[in-house]
């Protein structure tokens, strides 16, 4: 590829990752962070988390993400009684053809929608663990590739509400970042309470991206550089959550990388190249405030605490 094919293709994405963020805002009004942070997460390959009360548009924004990318779509209500078989799928046996049949659960869309997932059982938020790792899941001893692109939206409700179970860690670590609506600004609500019906408006939507270029997408965050000195202040980030001055326990590995791939996104975005300082303090709290736990006294939560943190490592 020449270097005028190149940049004929970023223009190219630029502008659908652009057009992406606008359509959204259409049907989410007054938070073009929120949206930033959402687009950021899945060309990063990412599972997301949106956390927040009810009613304030959690749902809504997973259904237009699918449908703006063009994404099989399925949303399972996570309940007390919900099974990992309603979720998974499960094999039945046939008697006409002798033999056991999978028949696949919800969980074999593109886009997931695991909704208020904190009021299922662990057992049941356990079994999304291996289909958000490994794109996979297996089902009495076989195992059944999921589509590609997977991404799985999770929406759960705040834990101090009444019949919620709380994501164990190895849930949570899963998701690269977990975000929060909050209610609308004035202006967003007026717009709201006078527009149509969201659910009509999502249905005249038309996608914007399809899944191949969501794949190249991907593949094009995976190509932005990161330069060694940014690199080096990955590392004194990680080091600062592990020095037990500020959190119980440190950020794994696994956590590092995803906060690159983050910060990746939030380039690419950024119409650049490169990953810069500014764009891995943009993303951190979002991205790694939902794995740790402040220590006790601290009298800041998570995010804030993390904030703090980010002040005190200094730049490269």
């Amino acid at each position: 590829m020449t270097q005028t094919e190149a940049a004929s293709q970023a223009g190219h994405l630029a502008r659908q990752l652009d057009a992406l963020q606008r359509q959204i805002s259409t049907i989410i009004k007054g938070k073009p962070a929120q949206i930033l942070d959402c687009v950021a997460c899945l060309i990063a390959g990412g599972h997301l988390l949106i956390e927040d009360l009810p009613g304030v548009g959690k749902t809504t924004l997973a259904h237009t993400l699918s449908v703006c990318l063009g994404l099989r779509f399925s949303r399972v209500q996570f309940t007390s009684d919900l099974m990992p078989s309603d979720l998974l799928g499960v094999s039945v046996y046939e008697r006409e053809q002798g033999r056991f049949a999978f028949h696949p659960g919800p969980v074999f869309a593109q886009v997931l929608l695991a909704d208020e997932i904190n009021r299922a059982g662990p057992k049941t938020q356990s079994a999304l663990l291996e289909a958000m790792e490994e794109q996979q899941v297996s089902v009495d001893g076989q195992t059944h590739a999921l589509p590609l692109p997977f991404f799985v939206i999770a929406t759960q409700n705040p834990s101090e509400q009444l019949g919620t179970y709380p994501l164990p860690e190895s849930q949570l670590d899963r998701f690269l970042m977990r975000i929060s609506l909050g209610y609308p600004d004035e202006r967003a609500e007026r717009e709201l309470l006078m527009g149509e019906d969201s659910r009509d408006a999502i249905k005249a939507l038309r996608p914007v991206m399809t899944p191949a270029e969501l794949l190249a997408a991907q593949a094009a965050v995976r190509r932005v550089h990161a330069a060694p000195p940014l690199l080096d202040y990955l590392q004194a980030l990680l080091a600062a959550t592990r020095s037990g001055q500020w959190f119980i326990d440190g950020l794994s590995p696994r956590a590092g990388l995803g906060v690159l791939r983050a910060a990746r996104a939030r380039a690419l975005l950024d119409q650049r190249d490169y990953v810069s300082p500014d764009d891995m303090q943009a993303i951190l709290p979002q991205t790694i405030a939902h794995r740790l736990r402040p220590k006790a006294g601290a009298g800041r939560g998570a995010r804030e605490q993390v904030r703090a943190m980010i002040e005190a490592v200094p730049l490269p």
